[in-house]
């Protein structure tokens, strides 16, 4: 039987910004473009890049790098990312600018400062230290990076929301893309939630999906900075506000991944199991249900359709699923003082279940 392939690291946009940086600044000193051009990573090791353009004019240089997302489906793998290094007056340090594709920060509570250019500060220390290394010294320099077509990539990020307007973030802590880690995923929900800190919110609600997203902001009224589109990853989002809490937090989401969160599963990817429907038709029969109910219900072939089933014979199981799910969310972010609900939603958006927090069921 054949093995299969080990899946294929990349790098990030902060690595190949860095190496094209590095190589354009090489070529300003020394007027040749080191090809391949080599980094130090985060951790220390050490990578090479190839050049896929290089251009040397008067005080300024550019060098670009195709970005090799690995076997990770990277929203940016195949983009070029460019550096354009200008000589500044010495003195002056090093200084960044976005250029075409890469975005500027408006909101404040991610890494770098509104007004800046969306370059993330271990992406610039490394940069800075790659300069020094061509150097052998302090570096006085403007780097400009770039990513031609970022702008357009950039709708398919969350960036917008986030209040990066203008393109792409140049991203980066290892400086490796680990396949289908969803870091940079990962990394929205954090930056999501520094955001909505930052501007005072005291409430934020997390969604599974677009469907329940919207559910829940009509069903509160809020803004669309209180959105966290956290996806599968539950866990991912309840253990970072479990050190960086807000005071309301909601989860939101269909029937599928709600009864999965109620099982006690964090991560509601598909690849990491189904609902257990029989359990299902347990919280069925502790409801009312018939015995002939859980019996359909175990025999079902989706929750979707448990739910109709259960629907059909008058119980509901929305609020069991909600109630069970908060538990399981209660638990991760315990001690944080948290007030914590949870909403079960239809495919329609309609409100099947909701959890409240114990604080406020007692101020009804």
């Amino acid at each position: 039987m054949e093995q299969e392939r080990p899946l294929r690291r990349g790098w990030t946009t902060g690595s190949c910004a860095t190496a094209a940086a590095k190589a354009a600044y090489a070529a300003l000193l020394t007027g040749v473009f080191p090809d391949p051009v080599e980094i130090t990573l985060p951790r220390g090791e050490r990578a090479a890049f190839a050049l896929a353009e290089e251009e040397l004019g008067p005080g300024q240089a550019s060098a670009g790098v195709i970005k090799d997302a690995g076997d990770d489906p990277d929203v940016t793998h195949g983009a070029l990312v460019r550096a354009r290094v200008r000589l500044l007056p010495p003195g002056a340090g090093v200084r960044f600018r976005a250029g075409p594709g890469v975005g500027m920060v408006t909101r404040p509570g991610l890494p770098v400062a509104p007004g800046e250019p969306a370059i993330n500060p271990i992406p610039r220390q490394m940069i800075v230290r790659a300069l020094a290394e061509v150097a052998g010294a302090d570096v006085d320099a403007e780097v400009e990076i770039s990513i031609p077509g970022g702008e357009a990539l950039a709708l398919r990020t969350l960036n917008a929301r986030l209040g990066i307007v203008g393109g792409l973030s140049i991203l980066g802590t290892t400086g490796i893309v680990v396949p289908y880690s969803c870091s940079a995923w990962i990394h929205s929900i954090h930056r999501g939630i520094d955001v909505a800190r930052a501007a005072g919110l005291a409430h934020v609600a997390g969604a599974t999906g677009s469907t329940s997203e919207a559910a829940v902001r009509a069903l509160y009224g809020l803004p669309e900075v209180a959105l966290i589109d956290m996806g599968d990853f539950v866990g991912g989002m309840l253990k970072y506000l479990r050190t960086h809490p807000v005071p309301r937090v909601t989860v939101a989401g269909g029937v599928a991944k709600m009864t999965k969160l109620a099982q006690g599963r964090l991560d509601l990817h598909s690849k990491r199991g189904s609902a257990d429907l029989a359990a299902l038709a347990g919280m069925a029969t502790a409801s009312g249900g018939s015995v002939a109910l859980a019996a359909a219900i175990t025999g079902a072939n989706t929750v979707a359709e448990a739910f109709a089933l259960a629907g059909a014979e008058g119980i509901g199981l929305g609020d069991a699923v909600a109630e069970a799910a908060r538990q399981v969310a209660a638990e991760v972010v315990a001690g944080s003082g948290i007030a914590l609900d949870v909403v079960v939603f239809d495919r329609d958006g309609a409100l099947l279940g909701h959890a409240h927090p114990p604080l406020l069921k007692r101020r009804r």
